[in-house]
């Protein structure tokens, strides 16, 4: 049980914690949320003793293991599973005491570490590592490629499988979705629901918090308030609570007036002066309730376009990519006036190259794109930076955008406009390298505004804003009288904007038929399938590494009879790879079989000249049981190859 006694906590001259208290059960998935700014990264590094608290009692079970997304990018060469191994701490040790017993020559420490690594899950490790890789995205070919090769958000996605790869008995994890897209999202979604550990998440997903969390930790105005239930039913309770606490608030003030009241009028006279002053320590006494006080909504809208040309966007055959890559081709399609179009697609598909092809970021490698007759796109990119300017401020962003796109705007209008999305005083002249995530992004947002354009291009816009602003986002595009075509893991986003969806996959976009919940299911049913059909193909198989593997998009029709020949000949190259993990199967059971056997022996006490032959015998089977697996993994790869 987690306990928050009384804490106050001060970052700077800011208290983050006043006399703020919670408790928290075991094995509860708890959401923490508040608004920007509130504090919340600060109680996870208290909960972690990165901080220490002013006052107050902080309790944690002492032999819990704590779980945590670093923050920082790694910088190593080391292979992208080997670096999320590190991440498995009794893993990590139970390694290195095996290897100090080796270096001693000391047959009884030698079998006491192999009994360890049995103990902490040694033998499928590695099987268990590569499925948090690929369930969150990672390909067959990079789970060993080495780490400073990956770009920074696929760096945060190794640091996030490195915490899932701890077995904690408590989990932090702050923004974990960020770096996301839909079908890792699911897959995260499903992992943490079968965790059976304390967790504790920051997210502004809010059907993430939904799917995962039972119960809500609020931190508002330096206090803690939990809630029993997910996010919905959070904002339902307290709206509640809101209520009630506004009328006891205002019955107090009634009640305040009316002894005020009194005191005035009988204070000078002597017959009532006792009255008066029993009034007064009545009042000195009375324990004040605090008004509602309700953090200030944010709200912006899209300007009206100028025009809306009609179709905007005509794709001819149009194949995009890099250099002389194709990631999707014959893009045969038209976006026409008013549409909302989500683009759905697994991680790698080309979600994020349709969209810089459309911006004109990046030419198109074949075919045409025919831009509507006075079309303005608004492009909101993924990556921040790829707009802003960090030695810039909002002002000098705003003023340049006025002068080289339009529409023109003097200095004072400028101000004015960046104020309604909250850049107000010295703030429109703070380098943008120095702001938050939020911040830039409500920069790029205003930036959009202000140029009225008739299409909204949205490459993932919600990573770093908050609850509040996302709300606000989607009012505004779901007033926007142009059209819309947006890329998001924000389910809740994507249901209140978009009519329609278009599916990135297999090289190809084509309409998906069906609504948000339907493209969810099917994910999940093609995981399914590709989980049933790597078991028939080895009984053996490591079924987390099966589960975790993307799922395929839907297969076109094809000729019956060519399709057979197909599966014959793959079948056929394939035979020598499959009768050779047959044998390493075998041998793998059989080598696990003497191991068990000589642990037991271990365990009732063998004879003590001995040990130190089984400790040498077990440290033979673990590097060939080693080996096998790694040749195993090589042939599964070379047959999904060849199919």
């Amino acid at each position: 049980m987690i306990t928050l006694r009384d804490i106050t906590l001060r970052r700077g001259i800011k208290v983050v914690l006043d006399n703020a208290s919670a408790t928290l059960q075991p094995g509860e998935k708890i959401g923490l949320v508040g608004r920007n700014g509130a504090g919340k990264s600060s109680l996870f590094a208290l909960l972690t003793h990165r901080l220490g608290n002013d006052k107050g009692e902080v309790e944690v079970p002492r032999h819990w293991r704590r779980s945590e997304v670093a923050q920082n990018m790694p910088e190593t060469d080391d292979g992208a599973t080997d670096y999320v191994l590190e991440g498995d701490l009794p893993l990590v040790e139970a390694r290195a005491a095996l290897e100090a017993a080796e270096a001693a020559n000391d047959g009884h420490a030698m079998a006491d570490a192999h009994a360890l690594l049995a103990d902490v899950g040694a033998f499928d490790a590695r099987s268990r590592a590569q499925a948090l890789l690929m369930g969150l995205g990672f390909k067959t070919e990079q789970l060993d490629a080495p780490v400073n090769s990956f770009s920074g958000g696929w760096r945060m996605r190794l640091q996030l499988a490195r915490a899932l790869m701890c077995p904690a008995e408590l989990m932090l994890l702050d923004e974990p979705t960020n770096h996301l897209d839909l079908d890792a999202l699911v897959w995260l979604e499903a992992w943490l629901q079968r965790y059976d550990g304390t967790l504790i998440v920051i997210s502004h997903d809010r059907e993430f918090l939904d799917a995962i969390t039972k119960v809500t930790l609020h931190l508002d105005e330096g206090k803690l308030v939990s809630y029993g239930g997910n996010y919905t039913s959070f904002e339902t309770q307290r709206a509640e609570r809101m209520v009630l606490q506004q009328a006891a608030f205002s019955k107090q003030q009634d009640r305040v007036a009316h002894l005020q009241k009194f005191i005035d009028r009988f204070k000078a006279k002597a017959s009532k002066a006792k009255q008066a002053q029993s009034r007064v320590k009545a009042l000195e006494r009375m324990e004040r309730l605090a008004p509602v006080l309700a953090s200030a909504d944010f709200n912006f809208e899209f300007r009206e376009p100028l025009n809306l040309p009609n179709p905007m966007l005509m794709f001819d055959e149009m194949a995009a990519g890099y250099g002389t890559t194709t990631i999707v081709r014959n893009v045969d399609r038209s976006v026409l006036a008013g549409q909302r179009i989500g683009i759905l697609g697994a991680n790698g598909q080309g979600k994020s190259t349709l969209v810089k092809t459309i911006a004109g970021t990046q030419p198109a490698l074949a075919g045409k794109l025919t831009q509507g007759k006075g079309l303005s796109i608004g492009y909101f990119a993924q990556q921040e930076l790829d707009v802003l300017r960090l030695d810039e401020g909002p002002l000098e962003h705003m003023v340049r955008l006025a002068r080289e796109v339009g529409p023109a705007g003097r200095e004072q209008e400028l101000r004015d406009f960046l104020g309604q999305f909250r850049f107000t005083g010295d703030m429109v002249n703070q380098q943008v390298g120095s702001l938050s995530g939020g911040e830039k992004a409500r920069l790029v947002l205003a930036m959009l505004v202000w140029q009225r354009p008739n299409l909204l291009l949205l490459d993932e816009p919600t990573n770093h804003l908050d609850l509040n602003t996302r709300e606000a986002l989607s009012m505004a595009l779901n007033e926007f009288e142009g059209t819309v075509m947006l890329v998001s893991h924000d389910r809740a986003l994507l249901r209140e904007v978009c009519d329609e969806f278009w599916l990135v996959a297999d090289g190809v976009v084509k309409p998906f038929d069906g609504d948000l919940d339907d493209y969810q299911r099917w994910l999940l049913d093609q995981s399914k399938e590709a989980a049933r059909a790597a078991k028939k193909q080895s009984a053996a198989a490591p079924a987390p590494v099966a589960a975790a593997a993307p799922a395929p998009a839907p297969a076109p029709r094809e000729d019956r009879k060519a399709s057979g020949q197909a599966r014959a000949k793959v079948a056929e190259q394939t035979r020598p790879l499959r009768k050779e993990m047959e044998q390493i199967d075998k041998r793998m059971h059989a080598l696990a079989t003497e191991r068990t056997e000589i642990e037991a022996q271990l365990a009732e006490g063998a004879v003590a000249s001995a040990i130190a032959e089984m400790g040498k015998r077990l440290k033979a089977i673990s590097d060939q049981l080693e080996a096998d697996e790694m040749r195993w993994l090589e042939l599964g790869e070379q047959i999904e190859a060849l199919s």
